[in-house]
């Protein structure tokens, strides 16, 4: 997409339109105290032939890591060459938000296969437009729980990724911030303790959110909350941050979940230093006037035609506050429908076979490094690709700094999150895993711990 800046005499007509005389009449709304007075401290423009050589300098100083097994919330699938293209075509790059359904009937037919799909991936009835990430969606489904139930409570599960619950907390700082609660997790299983669930369910509770895996990879016992939470008129939320999980565990749709979000990066978007994400939220038919966001519907037109449109909220509701189920979000222009495609390319049978290779490489290595002496699973519980690992020594950070010098990631240290779990690393496998990769990071692993 080219960018062409203005000229001087774009600029005179465009001031010449609207009556002003200069742009600095423009900013006069602004303090000065806030304004910047001088030039910006950069250095002097380069010719084309010395930027590029700047760059490749710049860039032969970057040294990155050859093996990765990180995880924790972003995770490195492969993403369809064929998403990537379709991404860049200008109809697609530069939509921005579908206001005229009359001008719109592709970007809208788009969000709507993506509702459809999410709907189906958590098994329940609606699904929106998308919001910004996984954290994000989980906020506003607790949000939408609290206007549901009218009770002000919150209990989160302590196995929960940490920025999920940061999340949470920034979202209701200005709405009874002190009465969202930690639950804890079993320290055996890594899952939350049922028994301090059921203790701490009370009539003044609207939600629980579980992780479905949580952090740990873990899957929680949805079935069983469902159940606590159903006698305490609370209602129960799923967190799942990555959806191929939902290719081999039951839908949360079929736990009794009340609203279903995930983080949708692994379905099609590259891991880009941590972002863009796109917040995934599903819930039941009963509770479609409440779902935040946008929401797309079809219909048909005055000639009987297969048409689409937004639905049940206008953008009038958002800008006024006080009307508003949540701020407005239009990443469904870019980062959905790369969600969209990927998903389209794949199919339910790929998608499955992702889960299920993911699934099988994640337990070949978590044999091959419980094989060396004094490496165990922190956890005697199921996992689906991601898995947290001891060592009885304490060894492990020695050994990750070794490996991280070598050009391999062992993955992420859970003790500045959990100090609890201080020592030990949080270990994650894709389907770009190659079974090679985890025999090397094993064999790197072993000769650093001895």
């Amino acid at each position: 997409m080219p960018y062409v800046p203005h000229t001087r005499e774009d600029v005179a007509r465009m001031l010449q339109a609207i009556g002003v005389p200069d742009v600095e009449k423009l900013l006069e709304a602004i303090p000065p105290s806030v304004r910047l007075t001088r030039p910006l401290d950069l250095p002097p423009g380069l010719d084309e032939v010395a930027l590029a050589a700047r760059l490749e300098e710049l860039a032969a100083r970057s040294t990155g890591a050859r093996l990765s097994f990180l995880g924790a919330g972003a995770y490195d699938h492969l993403v369809h060459p064929v998403v990537d293209q379709l991404l860049a075509r200008s109809e697609v790059l530069t939509p921005y938000t579908p206001y005229q359904p009359e001008a719109s009937q592709g970007t809208l037919q788009a969000i709507f296969e993506f509702q459809t799909m999410i709907a189906e991936l958590f098994g329940l009835e609606v699904a929106n437009a998308s919001l910004y990430d996984g954290p994000s969606a989980a906020a506003e489904a607790v949000l939408m729980c609290r206007r549901l139930a009218k009770r002000e409570r919150i209990l989160l599960s302590g196995a929960l990724p940490p920025q999920v619950r940061r999340t949470i907390r920034t979202y209701t700082m200005g709405a009874a911030p002190e009465r969202v609660e930690d639950l804890p997790y079993a320290p055996a299983t890594g899952a939350v303790d049922l028994d301090a669930l059921r203790a701490r369910l009370g009539p003044d509770v609207a939600a629980v959110l579980l992780g479905y895996p949580n952090y740990f990879g873990v899957p929680e016992d949805l079935d069983a909350a469902a159940r606590l939470c159903c006698d305490a008129g609370a209602y129960l939320v799923s967190y799942t941050p990555d959806p191929f999980a939902l290719g081999l565990l039951r839908s949360p749709g079929e736990a009794n979940v009340a609203v279903a979000v995930g983080e949708g990066q692994p379905l099609g978007l590259p891991v880009s230093f941590g972002g863009p994400g796109v917040g995934l939220m599903a819930t039941r038919a009963e509770f479609v006037r409440q779902i935040p966001g946008r929401l797309v519907g079809e219909t048909v037109d005055s000639r009987g035609q297969r048409a689409f449109v937004l639905t049940l909220s206008t953008r009038e509701q958002h800008i006024r506050r006080e009307k508003a189920t949540s701020n407005v979000c239009t990443n469904q222009g870019l980062c959905a429908l790369g969600v969209t495609m990927h998903l389209s390319l794949i199919g339910p049978g790929g998608f499955r076979r992702i889960a299920e290779t993911c699934h099988a490489r994640a337990r070949a290595l978590a044999a091959q490094v419980t094989a060396i002496p004094g490496v165990r699973l922190a956890f005697a519980a199921p996992y689906f690709h991601e898995f947290a690992v001891r060592h009885d020594g304490g060894g492990l950070a020695r050994a990750a700094a070794k490996l991280e010098r070598d050009g391999i990631l062992l993955g992420v240290p859970l003790g500045p999150d959990f100090p609890e779990l201080d020592g030990a690393y949080l270990v994650a496998v894709t389907e770009r895993t190659r079974p090679e990769d985890g025999e090397r990071l094993a064999g790197a692993l072993r000769a650093a711990l001895a």
